[in-house]
């Protein structure tokens, strides 16, 4: 049955598209991919990932490309991401081969829901790794299972590409001092949600947190990465142990580079944002959030207009979002073809 999806309004919310791929691991190896289409797993009631949090996933794109070919961005670093993140939590890593040729067989099972170009709308791939051993004693899983879902998605914000303020949330820290802020651990998530809950009824759709050890220092939005252009041409971000590497961030500092702007990364006093000129909170999801304002207690700190994003913001979310779907030369490698 021909599909009938609004490609330009879709929200960024799961759809079942019926089809997903998962590999075990048990016996001391990773098993053969399969293909499922029941999206209700199995699960023992005792799983590790439900008693201890041993869970992490990851995020990534494919899109449909000017030339009618699919392709993933980057998935090689979700790849490394993933594993770190399990060496952190102590599950078994997924290799990277595994990793790459799960995302594969998702976005070609799925090919039918990879929003058309021209739409602005991508297919959302979400690497999943649990820990599935029954345990009530604290111990790492023997068995884990990884599976790669697929879904069209549209912007992260309704408004898409249009500044937002932000909150700085200090009732509540994102992450501990050496703790798991630079993994993608499903627990930081949780731990986030009701900071973020509280920025929103306050009227803000994205919450800024500063470094728990002081609360002196930038940190990352809840959401993303920071990011922040002085108006000199330098490109800051933040320098901390308990923010995720975000590829995109890392993306877009490669693009920086390439138009001449200096990339620091360093420590940033809450103090620093009087410095920016353009502010953007950057991540898979949004690619790239421009912020308008950000509010601590009485203090507001604004970055130029409340209608539309800054110049350089603009070039760099438009730069990415060319080699993206194929309007600007892949110069770097980072497209994958599916």
């Amino acid at each position: 049955m021909p599909l009938t999806i609004d490609w330009k309004n879709l929200g960024f919310q799961y759809m079942d598209t019926g089809t997903y791929v998962a590999a075990a691991f048990c016996g001391g190896k990773w098993q053969a991919l399969e293909t499922r289409s029941d999206p209700l797993m199995k699960l023992h009631v005792a799983a590790t990932c439900l008693h201890y949090g041993q869970a992490c996933f990851e995020g990534l794109k494919a899109f449909c490309r000017k030339d009618g070919t699919v392709a993933m961005f980057r998935p090689e670093e979700n790849a490394a991401r993933l594993s770190a993140s399990a060496r952190r939590l102590v599950m078994e890593p997924v290799p990277a081969e595994l990793f790459v040729e799960a995302c594969t067989q998702a976005v070609r099972l799925n090919r039918d829901y990879v929003p058309p170009y021209g739409t602005g709308a991508t297919l959302y791939l979400r690497p999943l790794l649990i820990g599935t051993t029954p345990r009530v004693g604290l111990k790492a899983a023997e068995e884990y299972l990884f599976a790669v879902l697929a879904m069209p998605v549209g912007p992260y914000y309704k408004d898409g590409f249009y500044p937002v303020k932000a909150y700085v949330q200090e009732s509540y820290d994102r992450a501990a001092p050496q703790g798991v802020g630079n993994i993608k651990a499903a627990g930081n998530y949780a731990a986030g949600l009701l900071g973020d809950m509280e920025g929103k009824k306050l009227g803000y759709p994205i919450c800024l947190y500063l470094d728990s050890g002081s609360h002196r220092f930038v940190d990352e939005f809840g959401t993303s990465n920071f990011l922040g252009i002085t108006g000199d041409g330098r490109y800051v971000t933040p320098d901390s142990h308990s923010v995720l590497p975000s590829i995109t961030n890392k993306s877009l500092q490669q693009i920086a580079k390439d138009f001449g702007l200096t990339v620091e990364r360093r420590q940033i006093p809450i103090t620093d944002l009087e410095l920016f000129t353009e502010v953007g909170a950057c991540g898979t999801a949004a690619v790239i959030t421009p912020i308008y304002s950000i509010t601590r207690a009485d203090k507001v700190y604004t970055f130029g207009s409340e209608k539309e994003a800054g110049k350089t913001l603009t070039r760099l979310y438009n730069e990415i979002q060319g080699i993206q779907f194929g309007d600007i030369e892949d110069r770097h490698g980072w497209m994958v073809a599916v």
